[in-house]
């Protein structure tokens, strides 16, 4: 082939960002070199680390500057509001180019299947957190009334959630937050905010430094339970076998020991406690029912048949992230991944040709950012060899303005890297006028606006 590998990545997040990194380190990038578009339905780049990173967590915000050096080169382009399947599908991408990588992330809400999870005041954490990261797709307002809260799950994104409930709209004010997040946060009336899981400390898959930030607040009093403070035999073998399980543990130790102080906002942290119900009234939460756990041995647990009752009005549920379903490609409902071999999907047993996937949509909603980085690596690797052993398709129209001529035609008001760099400009603009780094655009349309017009 005496033109450059063309590839088209659906989804500028860091998988997608991390692939194109990936591709350009290739040796196809020296001879004959690669041509690398991303497609990306919000009209800004970074996916997760815009619409999926708590604001008051600039240390992790901080990877896009490794994220710009990569979409700085000269073979990336990046076409920004571009909807798939809606402005282009896959039989669009495969005429244009070699191959295809999706890199959709997951953005939707796993179901939690206990009664009462559908009623009034009962929401998922995904819903949540794209509303205080500013996402242009969701409503403006966020019903913060409740004063006691229950938040499910033992996660980071359930540690985000409880945090931002529970810190007041003023400590958030130096954040990127927009007006009507900050509006939104000074109205909540939530005094309680309790986290529950099922197991014990040692399985809480909390990252250290994150559950210690939960301290750091001085309108936050975090309490442990002396008595969820216990380990099997499982447990001890699995803080042996991992620092960071050790490094958790000892911390909600060390806060359960301690006596509790006189900050106002209350956050509770309790472990053996698996949630059976939503307790509901006139179609509204007004309480949580759990079960009380015991330890296996295992680190497992099983069902005591204590039961409980909490004074809740408000349900977040943070039990993971789901992918949802890319058209014309198989889908595995349960997993929420598309089938894949290396990163190669698979449709009916065989390599559906020239179409890959990496990152979420790929081995699921676990893991840090940067552990997609990996599976870049081995997706691209694939790619690369089906393109040696001429096992890619032939696109019709490979020349890189014909992708353009494309969406053109279709009226689909895209935006670019150079874009991108203006409506940063815009934000910082707005932030620099109050004292901050940044201030987030939300609207759609104004994000596409600043990214068009000239500074």
């Amino acid at each position: 082939m005496d033109r450059p590998l063309r590839v088209a990545i659906v989804g500028a997040g860091p998988a997608g960002i991390y692939a194109a990194d990936a591709l350009l380190k290739s040796d196809a990038a020296a001879e004959p070199g690669v041509s690398i578009d991303l497609f990306e339905r919000m009209p800004a780049p970074f996916g997760l680390i815009r619409y999926g990173v708590a604001p008051d967590h600039p240390r992790i915000k901080g990877i896009i500057t490794a994220l710009h050096q990569v979409l700085d080169k000269p073979q990336i382009r990046l076409f920004g509001n571009v909807d798939y399947p809606r402005d282009i599908n896959l039989d669009d991408l495969h005429a244009f180019y070699d191959a295809v990588i999706f890199s959709t992330g997951a953005d939707a809400d796993r179901a939690l299947d206990i009664p009462g999870i559908g009623l009034d005041g009962s929401h998922g954490a995904a819903d949540f957190v794209s509303w205080y990261d500013g996402h242009p797709d969701v409503p403006r307002t966020w019903p913060l009334e409740a004063e006691k809260v229950a938040v499910l799950g033992v996660g980071n994104v359930a540690l985000d959630v409880a945090r931002i409930l529970a810190k007041t709209a003023d400590e958030l004010l130096p954040t990127e937050i927009p007006p009507n997040v900050y509006e939104g946060l000074a109205a909540n009336k939530a005094l309680e905010v309790h986290v529950f899981g099922r197991r014990g400390p040692a399985q809480a898959k909390f990252s250290p430094m994150e559950l210690r930030e939960l301290d750091h607040s001085p309108n936050i009093e975090v309490i442990v339970n002396p008595e969820d403070i216990d380990y099997d035999d499982g447990s001890i073998a699995a803080r042996r076998a991992n620092k960071q399980a050790n490094m958790v543990a000892s911390t909600l130790e060390n806060w359960a020991i301690r006596d509790v102080g006189d900050r106002p906002h209350k956050l509770f942290l309790h472990f053996f406690e698996s949630p059976t119900e939503v307790v509901g009234e006139d179609g509204r939460v007004v309480g949580l029912r759990t079960e009380r756990t015991q330890l296996d041995g295992t680190g497992n647990v099983t069902g005591t048949g204590e039961m409980r009752t909490w004074d809740i009005q408000a349900v977040y549920r943070a039990v993971g992230y789901l992918s949802e379903e890319l058209p014309k490609l198989p889908f595995d409902c349960v997993t929420g991944t598309v089938p894949h071999e290396g990163g190669r999907v698979i449709e009916g047993g065989e390599h559906l040709p020239s179409t890959y996937v990496t990152g979420w949509i790929k081995r699921g909603p676990v893991g840090l950012i940067g552990h997609t980085k990996g599976d870049a690596n081995e997706t691209v690797a694939h790619l690369l060899d089906d393109h040696a052993n001429d096992r890619l398709l032939s696109p019709a129209t490979p020349a890189e303005e014909a992708v353009v001529g494309f969406l053109e035609s279709r009226g689909v008001s895209y935006t670019t890297w150079e874009g991108w760099h203006r409506l940063d400009a815009a934000e910082r603009a707005l932030g620099a006028a109050e004292g901050r780094d940044r201030v987030k655009i939300v609207e759609r349309d104004e994000m596409v606006r600043a990214s068009t017009e000239a500074v």
